[in-house]
């Protein structure tokens, strides 16, 4: 009866460890898999932002070359760098730039723009362009250091 008992003993252990082994071939697979995905993620972030310092070093560009006026490619820049989180950073180094878009950032565009009464659109309008008769040397300053702070992203 004992060697019975003694055998059912190690049945169950055997079960007991057989499910576990189980459980931990699963938890490595699980934890391959969430590395896999972070990683694919990562991935994916640094295309991302990739992109859109890019697309700033392209703005800045045009700004330069008068394919973009000044105010719509400080608005879009401004607004880039706010998607990528690296607006506190980039303050410091193009102030002129961000002190305009402080200006400008709430200023309505497109249809927005077109609902305003004649009255507001010229306030609006006088507000913008004192700031960029101020600011446009620096402003231009300024992107020309986005240009060559960002040009290995023109790829």
């Amino acid at each position: 009866m004992t060697t019975y008992l003694i055998i059912i003993g190690a049945l169950v252990i055997l079960g007991l460890a057989a499910y576990a082994a189980s459980l931990l071939i699963k938890l490595k697979q699980q934890t391959q898999q969430l590395k896999a995905q972070q990683a694919a993620q990562q991935v994916a972030t640094q295309a991302r932002e990739h992109e859109l310092l890019g697309n700033i070093h392209y703005i800045a560009a045009a700004m330069l070359e008068e394919r973009c006026e000044l105010s719509e490619g400080v608005m879009r820049i401004g607004k880039l760098f706010e998607i990528l989180g690296q607006t506190e950073q980039v303050v410091p180094r193009y102030p002129s730039l961000f002190q305009h878009f402080e200006v400008i950032k709430t200023h309505p565009i497109m249809e927005q723009r077109k609902t305003l009464e004649k009255q507001q659109r010229m306030k609006l309008d006088l507000l913008r362009m004192k700031s960029e008769a101020a600011l446009e040397v620096e402003i231009n300053l300024e992107a020309q250091k986005i240009v060559e702070d960002y040009s290995a992203y023109t790829s």
